[in-house]
């Protein structure tokens, strides 16, 4: 069977098994849509947790990033794992026992005001959706390649399946089927990784073969080789970075501190029976999330190579366009890789410097590598399978935090809080449908590549809900006010800085132009200074926080008990 054939029949069947999924475990009520019931097992939901936090960005575009940036492309590597490690370790725990269904409840409960819990639900819809316009794109773009349909109705069948899942089940259904994804999305993503690996280094196990000499007995090392054809062909050392300091620990940083503000990640601590599930359940995360994050490095590596060596052939001279290996005109296909013959010799070169004459999308690299590989048309398939599941699981999380926003925050806890269970279970519903449909014109047309996407998203939710949170469990004296002006200044410069270098002014997105040298993916982390210094200002001008919120937040400090989540 070819590809394409592959590819509808894994990708069938895994959405048949998702919505299967979400038949068997339909929501009932609020409870069950918002937080599954509360009873998901520490093991399952440590894999579902991986399967939301682990997004098209990780699955499809960081090891992209790492590959085309070498060095400089790990900062997402490292902030996105250091982000999870501090979420379960500083936040989880408290905020579970806490027990409310929403980051906005939390927000507007621990600080006493409808005004903070709108403000919350304002910014935690603007960072959803930021969020999952980079899921969709990830859709269109395994969509577009793989089952041969444009990018829009690639979008358009990805949003069907998520909607009857995430309307149907809410979190329920998303739950269990996202226990599904994470096992396609991590074999998909481990088993072209170890063939790869076997057949560049002769190593099975790609976290060795990373760092293993090269075996076609030459006994030159991986990174050595990546180094030296980057030098010939004009590009910065592989394993060298081009970024200023300063930049590199501000987008770290940023998407360390994003990940603990994510609020379609903190939602999943209250679908676990109490407190201790809580904390297994994020450990268990962590080993998930483990897996394939010290794979990424190895992924890039061996595509880098391959790539290049595809590309430019073994004496880097150029490969003439007739003989091209198959991937690159597959790709072409789609306008994701474009060629330009600009000394009209007939063959296709790639470098880093005026030599270049070819464009290639950094989303494509992780799916593309079975393929520039040689690989059998299923694994190939199974890749395609996987970036799905990656981009549809986080999407749904995503969705879900939209609806409950809408329906939980803003209706039933301020602007009708008389409707019943069963109006507030149609609303959120009817939430999540609008939520899709906004997300799947964001899908087609997205502002940017994934992983860009998703690091403006971190910083939206780094420089809006990290302090307040922290701030709401640690310092029991802040108050509403100082609460509220943090989270409107901190997304408010956050926001606009984006938005003038990506959209106003995208000519002047250069170093020289930015603040301290800090872009626009790392400028969460200025964003959420200013959120604390706004709100230690405020705060100390209007007073503390009343004692029994101070009692409150003393009670937090030990999180015993079951703290169920409690929706009113």
């Amino acid at each position: 069977m070819g590809i394409q054939t592959w590819t509808f029949l894994l990708v069938g069947i895994s959405f048949a098994v998702y919505i299967g999924i979400a038949i068997w475990a339909r929501a009932g009520s609020t409870k069950e849509f918002y937080v599954a019931g509360g009873g998901v097992p520490a093991v399952a939901n440590g894999m579902a947790t991986a399967a939301d936090w682990m997004s098209a960005a990780s699955f499809i575009s960081m090891a992209g990033l790492i590959s085309f940036m070498g060095y400089d492309g790990g900062v997402y590597l490292m902030g996105w794992t250091g982000g999870y490690v501090l979420l379960a370790l500083c936040l989880a725990p408290y905020l579970r026992k806490f027990g409310k269904f929403t980051v906005p409840d939390f927000i507007g409960d621990r600080y006493y005001s409808q005004t903070a819990r709108t403000v919350a639900v304002i910014c935690a819809i603007f960072v959803s959706f930021t969020y999952v316009a980079g899921q969709m794109r990830g859709v269109g773009v395994v969509f577009s390649r793989f089952l041969e349909v444009d990018i829009t109705t690639g979008v358009i069948l990805g949003m069907c399946v998520v909607f009857f899942y995430a309307v149907l089940g809410g979190m329920k259904g998303i739950t269990y089927t996202q226990v599904a994804q994470y096992c396609v999305l991590i074999f998909a993503y481990l088993v072209p990784a170890v063939f790869i690996s076997i057949l560049v280094t002769g190593n099975p196990v790609p976290q060795f073969g990373f760092g293993d000499t090269l075996a076609d007995g030459s006994g030159t090392y991986l990174l050595d080789k990546l180094d030296g054809l980057s030098t010939e062909l004009g590009f910065t050392e592989y394993t060298s970075g081009n970024k200023s300091m300063i930049d590199v620990f501000f987008i770290t940083f940023a998407l360390m501190v994003g990940t603990a503000g994510l609020p379609h990640v903190i939602v999943r601590f209250f679908t676990v029976p109490n407190v201790a599930d809580a904390r297994r359940s994020a450990g268990w995360a962590l080993v998930f999330i483990a897996i394939l994050y010290t794979t990424a490095p190895a992924v890039a590596s061996f595509a880098r190579m391959n790539m290049i060596e595809t590309i430019n052939g073994p004496d880097s001279a150029g490969v003439a366009y007739e003989g091209a290996p198959s991937w690159i005109s597959n790709w072409e296909k789609t306008g994701l890789i474009t060629w330009e013959d600009k000394n009209e010799d007939g063959r296709m070169f790639y470098s880093g410097d005026d030599r270049n004459e070819m464009k290639i999308d950094r989303d494509i690299m992780v799916l593309a590598n079975p393929e520039i590989a040689n690989l059998p048309a299923w694994v190939i398939a199974l890749v395609a399978a996987g970036g799905v599941a990656a981009a549809l699981s986080t999407s749904a999380g995503l969705l879900l935090v939209i609806s409950t926003s809408i329906s939980h925050d803003l209706l039933k806890r301020n602007l009708m809080p008389d409707i019943s269970d069963k109006q507030e279970l149609m609303y959120a519903r009817i939430a999540a449908g609008c939520g899709i449909a906004v997300a799947a014109y964001l899908g087609i047309h997205p502002p940017g590549f994934v992983a860009q996407v998703v690091a403006f998203a971190f910083g939206l939710a780094a420089s809006s809900f990290f302090p307040v949170i922290i701030l709401g469990i640690f310092y029991k004296r802040m108050n509403k006010e100082g609460a509220i002006a943090g989270m409107l200044s901190g997304i408010g410069f956050t926001a606009s800085y984006i938005i003038y270098f990506k959209f106003i002014n995208p000519g002047a997105n250069m170093p020289e132009n930015w603040w301290f040298g800090i872009s626009p993916e790392g400028i969460g982390t200025l964003g959420m200074i200013v959120n604390f210094i706004v709100a230690f200002a405020v705060q100390k001008m209007t007073g503390d926080a009343p004692e029994y919120i101070q009692d409150l937040v003393e009670s937090l400090r030990y999180p015993k008990g079951s703290g169920e989540a409690q929706g009113h």
